[in-house]
């Protein structure tokens, strides 16, 4: 980013700050928020439940089409270099063969838009796909068979020969720190902020905890593998794809193939588990690509270690954070830099300041994320990109600095609750961590926590108890759009390209519908899953429900427009504005005269209309320019250690969160526990093994690469205060990220308080534990 571009973007984002309340979206309370009596609150059942307990809920591989073949990949085994010889004369005499692409007879396409990019660029890297002989990383698909069977298609891969010509690689951390580094970016945003002197403020602190944290690479493990089943209809290219960015997508294969974005149409109706994982890949060029030559339609489903190979997951990451503190605990410097690993095919540092820049208060701040290049499969978003990580290295060492000051953890961390943000100035839109501290404290039990480690012992297993904050950012991107379609019988159907990925999107945005209509439940449909539907929500960042929130509030009020151009002289709305009328049951009324109504379906047959349609956009993004906004929570495990064995168990979790209005609580709640169980899972088992000889991912299955299953996993409580935001759609902020914040180190917490002994290297393997 140029100095000038810099400069008119702080100069926009000081405007924004200073501006009125009211010229914000936001800037009046959303009355969802405060509604006690309607939908929003209620635990709501999943309504797609029933078809996918019934399988009647398809997936992208699920998708038969007539001629289809079924695509497998060759991977390379080089991490760098060119394809010197490719020899497939095996695979073409292989039963049920029926095409084999390589770089020779690939189409011409042109390279993967990079996501952020541009507004609708969806890929994980900037890579040309099969467009030349150059190979980048260990892994990189460099053939493609297409057969009548999986089963055949998988053989025939093994009969592909492949020779190289290698050139030097950079496949270790410290090879590419040794090469230099470079600044970090993170969503146009420099990640190095600082607020005074840090350093020297660390330096004549009374107490202080200096430490280096490091993180491993984790690899994706959705459910439901990544695949794609794509076919041509002339021009047109049509694909069913496990994505969470269904517009983005489209948009981003136009470009690849040189096509009109009305071309491309992608839907993706369920997606088992995305996680950041599910935006553009190799793969689905690939796919589309094979599909073109061969003339047929063509399904890739990728082999769990086709996924470790083709996508990106979360980069190593070295961590150092200072604390220094005044004698009453108070923080008087923050610390945290370190270094993370990017390959030359991506611009995605993991962020793992984000949430330092706004969890505490403190004098002076230094916070720097530097990258190096590796030559490695591109890294890309993983759950809580920045914070996942982040939290783990910040919260233990507060941890670290509580048992210094002989202070309770949870006791130091109210004392450095901030009043304002602590680098920007910002007002909290809305701030309840220590209402979530004090209820979470309560119901743990955490005053029997023993504050030396290694005090509670029951048989052979020492017992501690561990606890860490969680934050995650409020995120609403631009594009979001709906529309709302209005019947005679009474029901509305609504649609914007949104996804769902198992957290219950058509469930929560039917009741969001509803109550904004004024419907009873069952008299909604939601659509969703489609390229041709209207806006570009993408499913990432926590940020849906408030994307497709504020777009159903712009295509209500458009709706109510024309449904009040409607009413004739005769009409008890007539002559009303939209900001006069409330919706409910099932019409409109005049909002301080509620005996003044008219249903939709009296509105539209006095009209002659069988329904009427309105679409409505999303404003710009400015609230959380405005404010500052994000979830937060406060995490507390009981953790054991075996004095014989040095084997650990997770035996109590509870998750106590401040992310506003929950607007479904039995949805919510499987989110808040999924997220807490990736966290127990980076904490203790969580890595993805890195040859750094040869640069390739050795761990490539469920087998070898450890997932917490059902015995490792206790019960989980999950609280929450229910205070709504006053400046978010229905009160409510993200709460799909915010479970995995924290958890970490809660975890790693209790294990020092069980036994004594501090894991600053993730995952907390045995052997860190016994001498």
């Amino acid at each position: 980013m140029n100095i000038v571009k810099e400069k008119a973007q702080q100069v926009m984002k000081k405007a924004i700050e200073l501006a009125p309340d009211k010229w914000m979206p936001g800037g009046r309370p959303d009355p969802l928020g405060d509604s006690r009596d309607g939908y929003i609150g209620m635990p709501v059942s999943r309504i797609d439940g029933p078809h996918k307990v019934a399988g009647q809920a398809r997936f992208a591989a699920e998708f038969a089409l007539d001629g289809m073949l079924y695509a497998a990949l060759v991977y390379s085994t080089v991490p760098k270099g060119r394809i010197a010889t490719i020899d497939t004369a095996a695979v073409a005499a292989a039963p049920g063969v029926a095409l084999v692409m390589t770089h020779e007879n690939a189409p011409k396409m042109a390279p993967m838009p990079l996501f952020m990019s541009a507004q609708k660029a969806a890929a994980g890297e900037k890579a040309a796909v099969m467009q030349g002989d150059r190979v980048g990383y260990n892994g990189q698909p460099v053939a493609l068979v297409l057969a009548a069977t999986q089963e055949q298609a998988d053989h025939a891969c093994t009969l592909v020969r492949v020779k190289y010509e290698t050139e030097p690689a950079v496949t270790s951390l410290e090879a590419a720190k040794a090469r230099g580094s470079e600044p970090g970016a993170f969503m146009g945003e420099p990640l190095k902020k600082e607020v005074g002197d840090a350093e020297d403020r660390l330096a004549r602190a009374a107490h202080k905890v200096d430490a280096v944290y490091r993180t491993p690479r984790h690899s994706h493990n959705a459910i439901e593998l990544h695949s794609v089943t794509v076919a041509w209809e002339g021009d047109t290219l049509r694909l069913h794809d496990a994505t969470q960015a269904v517009a983005h997508t489209a948009w981003s294969l136009a470009q690849v193939f040189g096509l009109k974005e009305e071309q491309v149409r992608v839907s993706s109706p369920f997606v088992g588990g995305g996680f950041g994982g599910k935006t553009l890949w190799r793969h689905q060029v690939l796919a589309a690509a094979a599909s073109r030559l061969a003339g047929r339609p063509v399904r890739l489903m990728l082999s769990r270690a086709g996924v470790y190979r083709v996508v990106g997951g979360r980069a190593p990451t070295e961590q150092r954070v200072a604390i220094g503190a005044s004698a009453d605990g108070k923080f008087e410097a923050i610390v945290h830099t370190g270094t993370t690993a990017m390959s030359p095919n991506n611009e995605f540092p993991e962020p793992f300041i984000l949430a330092t820049q706004c969890m505490y208060g403190a004098e002076s701040f230094k916070l720097d994320v530097e990258a190096v290049r590796m030559d490695m499969l591109a890294n890309t978003f993983m759950r809580a990109p920045g914070e996942a990580v982040g939290t783990f290295a910040l919260e233990c060492a507060v941890d670290e600095l509580a048992e210094r000051l002989d202070i309770d953890p949870v006791e130091l961390r109210i004392r450095n609750e901030p009043e304002k943000d602590p680098l920007e100035g910002k007002r909290f839109s809305s701030r309840h961590l220590v209402a979530a501290w004090r209820m979470g404290a309560e119901r743990f039990g955490w005053d029997a926590r023993q504050a030396r480690p290694g005090m509670r012992q029951e048989g052979e297993w020492l017992v501690g108890l561990g606890c860490a904050a969680a934050t995650y950012p409020y995120h609403r991107m631009p594009g979001g759009a709906a529309r709302i379609t209005l019947r005679r019988d009474g029901s509305a159907h609504v649609a914007f390209a949104a996804h769902e990925m198992g957290m219950g999107t058509s469930t929560t945005h039917a009741m969001v519908a509803a109550e904004r209509l004024g419907l009873a439940l069952e008299q909604v449909t939601v659509a969703y899953g489609d390229s041709t539907l209207p806006g570009m929500i993408l499913a990432g960042g926590s940020q849906q429900t408030a994307s497709v929130g504020h777009s159903v509030i712009a295509a209500q009020r458009a709706l109510v427009a024309k449904l009040l151009e409607l009413a004739p002289k005769e009409s008890a709305l007539h002559g009303l504005a939209p900001d006069d009328v409330a919706a409910r049951n099932g019409g409109l009324c005049k909002r301080d005269e509620p005996q003044r109504f008219e249903s939709y379906a009296a509105l539209l047959e006095r009209a002659g209309q069988e329904e009427l349609s309105a679409e409505g956009e999303a404003p710009p993004p400015l609230e959380y320019m405005h404010w500052s906004m994000h979830s937060y929570g406060a995490i507390f495990c009981e953790a054991r250690v075996n004095v014989v064995t040095g084997e650990t168990r997770v035996t109590r979790l509870l998750g106590a969160y401040d992310c506003g209005r929950v607007v479904n609580p039995k949805t919510a709640t499987s989110q808040f526990r999924g997220g807490m169980i990736m966290g127990m899972g980076m904490a203790l088992m969580e890595e993805t093994g890195f040859d750094e000889r040869n640069g390739r991912i050795m761990n490539p299955s469920l087998a070898e690469y450890h997932v917490p299953v059902h015995l490792d996993v206790p019960e989980i409580e999950v609280i929450w205060t229910d205070i709504p935001d006053p400046h978010a759609p229905m009160g409510a902020r993200g709460i799909g990220e915010i479970g995995i914040t924290g958890t970490s180190a809660a975890v790693v917490n209790a294990i020092y308080n069980a036994c004594g002994r501090r894991v600053r290297d993730l995952p907390v393997t045995l052997d860190k534990l016994v001498d």
